[in-house]
């Protein structure tokens, strides 16, 4: 069968195809290689005390039969809730099934025609996309420029909502809160920050980068993930009580998805548990993340910035476009490095990279292994 339709699809296809774009699922991970692109910062999804509360949580349902509001609720959800808002210095937080949800959730639900919403460029798809979803009026500012971000509000309207992460999953650098949130207090905006990639790794006890630098009571919501250092699935928005009770009651994503299934809660209510005995894992990560910059950077060629955190980008100086940067990723993969390649559209046409993670359990030596892989030219 070949319609209007079915054409239409593969044309769009054959241009991301020609492009070297078009996306396609990996083949599982292979058993063995070294972890440099997994989002479990600090192996927690593997962590035992962790998979003994999944083990213990094994006779609950496998599902939670319903939304929240309906048949999903349970005791379990509410104290995880409560743990969340008291740990992370919030009066109050609402589960939600991914942090997409949570970004769709809040920015689709919260801002009203009249308001205005200034949100970073490099913000992530999902806050994007939730932006999409309300009718208040948005415009972006440049990436973590606060001068442009003070000029756009001269045209902003009603609430204003300032949207930025706190630290950006491509780039893998740091919003300037102290900054921003100086400016929400002069001028009476609403900070959020998205904290999918500090939560669990910043703070005294992992509880992100707006407590390490004491900003509670200036951010007005958090988006807080799941599926990053805590290793598991499923995000929260922690702030005011009045919040958590408008968006169970006007947040769509909220209202009408089946609850996280019991033993996710089980896993995340251990993760919580363990979090604060890792202090030494989350120096060891920082010092690695430190180590690979200047280990890479002395690869000629290769670039990482310098700004970067936990997240990095690793360049080619000659900007060899995705097909090159593709082969370098699958080449690394051979020599037993797991690295994966970024290309357009998740990030701009000229900026195609490879992006590296490091982990608590990575080691110097896998960093030697890899910088030696690619200074030999293999890849």
């Amino acid at each position: 069968m070949s319609s209007p339709l079915h054409q239409r699809l593969q044309a769009e296809l054959a241009k991301r195809e020609a492009a070297g774009t078009r996306r396609r699922l990996p083949a599982p991970p292979v058993p063995g290689l070294v972890d440099f692109s997994s989002n479990d910062y600090l192996g927690l999804s593997r962590h035992p005390r962790v998979q003994a509360a999944v083990q213990q949580a094994a006779h609950a349902p496998t599902g939670s039969t319903g939304s929240r509001l309906l048949t999903g609720n349970s005791a379990a959800t509410e104290a995880l809730e409560t743990t969340l808002a008291q740990f992370h210095g919030a009066e109050a937080a609402l589960l939600f099934n991914s942090g997409y949800a949570a970004n769709m959730g809040f920015f689709a639900a919260v801002p009203k025609r009249g308001d205005t919403i200034l949100y970073d460029d490099a913000s992530h798809a999902s806050v994007k996309d939730g932006i999409r979803g309300s009718f208040a009026t948005a415009w972006s500012f440049r990436h973590n420029d606060v001068a442009d971000l003070r000029r756009k509000l001269v045209r902003a309207t009603g609430s204003v909502f300032v949207a930025v992460e706190a630290l950006y999953s491509m780039d893998g650098d740091v919003a300037p809160l102290t900054e921003l949130a100086a400016l929400c207090r002069e001028q009476s905006l609403y900070l959020v920050v998205d904290e999918a990639h500090t939560n669990g790794l910043y703070g005294p006890r992992g509880e992100g980068l707006v407590v390490e630098l004491g900003l509670e009571d200036a951010v007005f919501a958090r988006i807080l993930t799941f599926g990053k250092a805590l290793g598991s699935q499923g995000a929260a928005v922690a702030g005011p009580a009045v919040l958590r009770d408008y968006l169970l009651s006007f947040s769509r994503p909220f209202i009408y998805t089946t609850a996280l299934p019991p033993l996710t809660v089980a896993a995340l209510t251990a993760a919580y548990a363990v979090l604060t005995d890792l202090s030494q894992e989350r120096a060891r990560l920082f010092a690695l993340s430190d180590y690979l910059k200047a280990r890479l950077n002395a690869v000629p060629g290769l670039h990482v910035p310098a700004e970067s955190h936990v997240i990095h980008p690793l360049f080619f100086t000659c900007n060899p476009g995705p097909a090159h940067v593709r082969a370098v990723a699958a080449a690394a993969q051979a020599a037993g490095f797991d690295v994966r390649a970024i290309v357009s559209p998740t990030v701009h046409v000229g900026t195609e990279r490879l992006r590296l993670i490091i982990h608590s359990y990575n080691s110097e030596a896998e960093i030697d292994g890899l910088a030696a892989v690619l200074a030999a030219g293999t890849v």
